[in-house]
């Protein structure tokens, strides 16, 4: 084992305040408002839903989801609300013409789709209302396992920030009328492989990543207007990580993952604060953090895990103290990880294949595990305060036991595939499937 740990001269912070939870109101932990839940780690700490289930058993509701897509679906009191690409007629296309060439796309004379955003009622899993945000034919196609409504999301408890990448950024309120919307950009993704990165939000600001084969940036948006606060260019290729935003000593920072250079900027004004070498290519996994560290890692052609201590990082961190401790082997290429109890938990590449490490030292607990069951993992763990819900696209879902011995708990499965991440809020969880929703809950 690889692995390069720096002795820790400092003492660490208090729990870092991510992805809005010091500005949202003070009941968002009781949701799950954001694809990686309240504190973007994966947790929904309080959360107890069933361990085990099946076709017969602890199935509440399960109800289809017109069109596909692979968005997480996002919380809020008694309403679900959930991003959707429904297959229509041919019509005209985003893009007459591609710049970049035709290896990066260009004209698609496919079918239009209609980009619509649900609200489903928990209760019962009824379909309370849809809307279409916009209907167009994507200007380019997507990789055969994603879909044109990967990105998940975003809500405040007042509206719905629904982003379909080059298909716009959406306002929405909770009875589906539309407040403003915004054009972001068009996108011209690596091979066609579609788009996937979620905003994050942070009191009044979104904060959204477009690293594409053009003009890469990271943007900041007023949630009430829609106006830009700031632009900052980035020089990356394609990526489909989410950002982060974290609080440190009363300075939020936008934290972000990429194959260049990893990043953070001042939320405040989009300037740079650090950077440092960059992961593999095609970066996906989401960055977590807590205690004063954030943890970023992804694993295409090579592997990279990096713990940055938030209160040494200045500058270029290549090479320095900032960097606490890293390892280099066994990262996830699709999944992004879970951090939870001072335990940073993690897949390798795609597989069904668990890694448990120290978050302040390094140290592995355990790993790599092989899981019962799950295989070929794009779907995120999430977790509660006491145990790991990981989802395979064969619809096996393991349940672990948190904690530094590695234990399975439970080896489910149904007769889906979930590509999406699950969601968990109170005593249910939450299961996108190819075509349906499920509501897991006694």
């Amino acid at each position: 084992m690889k692995k390069r740990i720096a002795i820790l001269t400092l003492c660490l912070c208090a729990l870092v305040a991510i992805a809005a939870s010091a500005s949202q109101p003070v009941d968002f932990e009781k949701n799950w408002h954001h694809w990686r839940g309240p504190y973007a780690t994966g947790v929904a700490v309080d959360a107890n839903p069933p361990i085990t289930w099946s076709a017969t058993e602890n199935i509440r509701w399960k109800v289809a989801i017109p069109g596909v897509g692979h968005a997480t679906p996002i919380i809020w009191g008694d309403k679900i609300f959930i991003q959707t690409a429904v297959e229509g007629k041919k019509a005209e296309s985003e893009e007459d013409d591609n710049p970049f060439g035709g290896f990066f796309g260009g004209r698609n004379d496919g079918p239009a789709y209609k980009f619509d955003l649900l609200a489903i009622n928990r209760s019962d899993g009824s379909i309370l209302w849809q809307k279409t945000l916009r209907e167009v034919a994507p200007h380019e196609g997507t990789h055969r396992d994603a879909t044109f409504a990967s990105n998940s999301p975003v809500t405040d408890g007042e509206f719905v920030y629904a982003y379909f990448g080059s298909r716009g950024l959406y306002c929405v309120d909770m009875d589906g009328n539309v407040k403003w919307e915004k054009d972001v950009g068009t996108m011209y993704k690596n091979n066609t492989f579609g788009e996937g990165s979620s905003p994050v939000l942070y009191g009044d600001t979104l904060v959204i990543v477009q690293d594409h084969e053009g003009d890469s940036f990271v943007t900041a948006i007023d949630k009430r207007t829609g106006d830009v606060l700031w632009k900052t260019d980035r020089n990356e290729r394609t990526t489909w990580f989410s950002p982060i935003i974290v609080d440190n000593g009363g300075k939020p920072q936008v934290i972000t993952a990429g194959t260049n250079r990893v990043r953070s900027y001042d939320l405040a004004t989009g300037k740079l604060l650090w950077d440092g070498d960059g992961l593999t290519r095609n970066a996906i996994p989401s960055p977590v953090a807590a205690k004063g560290l954030v943890y970023l890692m992804s694993g295409f052609r090579g592997n990279v895990l990096q713990a940055v201590s938030l209160a040494s990082a200045t500058g270029d961190i290549t090479g320095s103290d900032a960097i606490v401790w890293e390892y280099n082997r066994d990262t996830p290429y699709v999944p992004s990880p879970l951090l939870s109890n001072g335990i940073i938990y993690f897949l390798k590449s795609n597989d069904g294949i668990l890694s448990a490490f120290n978050i302040e030292t390094g140290e592995a607990y355990y790993g790599p595990e092989r899981l019962k069951g799950v295989s070929g993992v794009y779907a995120s763990i999430v977790g509660t305060g006491d145990r790991l819900y990981i989802a395979g696209r064969n619809g096996g879902v393991n349940v672990v036991q948190q904690g530094p011995e590695f234990k399975i708990l439970a080896e489910n499965s149904l007769d889906d595939s979930f590509n999406a991440s699950p969601a968990i809020v109170g005593n249910e969880l939450y299961l996108r499937g190819g075509g349906h929703l499920y509501c897991i809950a006694e």
